[in-house]
């Protein structure tokens, strides 16, 4: 029991619990509007562009990463997360002046600079300090980390709405990320050889752009995580559906139960293999995708949204681990990047998509779910059959 403590203690130093503590407030910031969203893009008079709220955010995430993981490895690892962190405050204060359909959906552009930066520069952080054999756990608890900044930040973010006001909720959301800098402002950098900031550093080439050897976890990445885009976009109006007041109660629902198997999960792919553990979360994706498809009371959602925040909980940080795992050792902040390239990509197309099908037929739920399942299904084929090289 001792033995085992001191082999945490050694592994999980203060700099580890510092970047996780920062990871809470970071993912509750932006989180914490996003089932507001739907509603208050509708009360500007952009109904129709629902689909853009997390697509648009996407879409400047996914193009940040080749760019935010050649920082991380140039520049430093803590620059790229404390970047991230400021978009967040920035465009927290810039909502509420920004009262048009237009100029609140190119804030959702410069908004998903946030993500594009702070993640990557955090998983390449935790591969310098991690050892292989405990990347799986240590990205679990990086992952269990942000979930609670999930999970609390909707919730919260609901009852300020109903309470206050949105625009004192952008404000809080605001606050949330002046908190996750002021904690990054006490870790230490652990890239030794760093490069001065210089326009040469925005200049992306081809080998920048992707990372070969990660190719497969990207692949499953950006397949599985379309459901998760169809989910942040069609939940709240969903929920409304079936009498969900608290847009924000399913995502609860969600990151909590996501909360809970992270761990698990990063400790059982350390020990049993990446493979096999995402063969079995990827499942779960399929069986909940199919649930919410079919869902047409609070309780179905409810399940539904639970067992996908399980699936989702175990995918994520397997997948970080293994492209880690893949990666040169000169490059990793660049195999991150990929990987999260992937993500971006899946979530926003998701979105959009289902934005899409959505207007089409406005009381058609299940056929947007429905695309999830069978884009998960691609992907558990893939785990099976395909082959990387270490």
């Amino acid at each position: 029991m001792n033995a085992s403590a001191g082999r945490t203690r050694k592994v999980y130093s203060r700099q580890f619990w510092l970047i996780c503590t920062s990871s809470f407030f970071f993912f509750a910031s932006f989180n914490m509007i996003i089932p507001e969203l739907p509603e208050y893009l509708t009360s500007l008079g952009g109904a129709e562009y629902k689909g853009l709220i997390i697509s648009l955010f996407a879409l400047t995430a996914l193009f940040s990463r080749p760019f935010s993981g050649k920082m991380a490895d140039k520049l430093g690892r803590v620059p790229v997360m404390m970047a991230g962190s400021a978009v967040c405050l920035v465009v927290g204060i810039l909502y509420p002046l920004f009262t048009t359909v237009w100029a609140f959906l190119f804030l959702r552009l410069v908004h998903g600079f946030s993500t594009g930066f702070t993640p990557t520069g955090q998983a390449a952080y935790l591969s310098d300090i991690i050892p292989a054999e405990r990347r799986g756990e240590a990205m679990g608890l990086l992952g269990t980390a942000g979930t609670v900044g999930m999970a609390a930040g909707p919730a919260i973010g609901g009852l300020i709405a109903n309470r206050f006001s949105i625009p004192f909720l952008f404000y809080c959301s605001s606050a949330m990320a002046l908190a996750s800098l002021a904690v990054l402002s006490g870790v230490k950098e652990t890239l030794n050889m760093r490069s001065k900031f210089s326009p040469e550093l925005f200049r992306v080439g081809r080998s920048d752009l992707f990372e070969k050897r990660v190719w497969l976890p990207c692949v499953v990445m950006g397949l599985s995580v379309y459901a998760y885009g169809t989910m942040l976009t069609l939940i709240p109006d969903f929920g409304n559906d079936v009498g969900i007041r608290n847009k924000g109660l399913l995502f609860t629902y969600f990151t909590v139960s996501s909360l809970f198997v992270r761990l698990l999960a990063g400790r059982a792919s350390d020990r049993y293999g990446r493979r096999k553990v995402l063969i079995v979360s990827v499942s779960l994706i399929i069986i909940a995708m199919y649930i919410i498809s079919q869902g047409q009371t609070r309780l179905d959602l409810i399940v539904g949204m639970s067992l996908y925040g399980v699936a989702h909980g175990m995918t994520s940080p397997t997948l970080l681990a293994w492209a880690t795992d893949l990666s040169d050792e000169r490059h990793k902040g660049r195999g991150v990047a990929s990987l999260y390239i992937f993500m971006e990509g899946g979530i926003g197309i998701g979105a959009f998509v289902s934005g899409l099908l959505l207007n089409t037929a406005p009381n058609d739920f299940g056929s947007p779910f429905l695309a999830c399942v069978a884009l998960s299904a691609i992907a558990l084929v893939l785990l099976f059959v395909a082959r990387t090289k270490r």
